[in-house]
């Protein structure tokens, strides 16, 4: 009986062991995923010289700039090609329209 009870507690002492960096495992992926996700959102972070102030881009700041371009009648170009008075003038124009997004 003693036998048994040893190898009975080793087996379970193994799975205590082994089950966290298997739970870890499993997590992985998605945190991974999460992490790519924040670098990317760091990454879309502009300089405005005019206000001397960062701006980071994101779901809002996309629909913002749109806007601004539909004001204008302006076909959408991607913020990161539009040259610098161009990025100049949209942000002239969102310090004074805050509210959209």
């Amino acid at each position: 009986m003693d036998s048994r009870y040893r190898y009975v507690s080793s087996l379970f002492l193994a799975a205590a062991l082994l089950a966290p960096p298997g739970i870890m495992a499993a997590f992985a992926p998605q945190e991974q995923e999460r992490h790519e996700e924040h670098e990317r959102e760091e990454q879309r972070r502009y300089y405005d010289r005019e206000h001397r102030d960062y701006h980071h881009w994101d779901d809002g700041e996309n629909r913002a700039y749109r806007h601004y371009l539909e004001e204008r009648h302006r076909e959408y170009v991607d913020f990161d090609h539009a040259n610098r008075r161009q990025q100049q003038a949209y942000w002239h124009w969102r310090h004074e329209h805050p509210d959209h997004d």
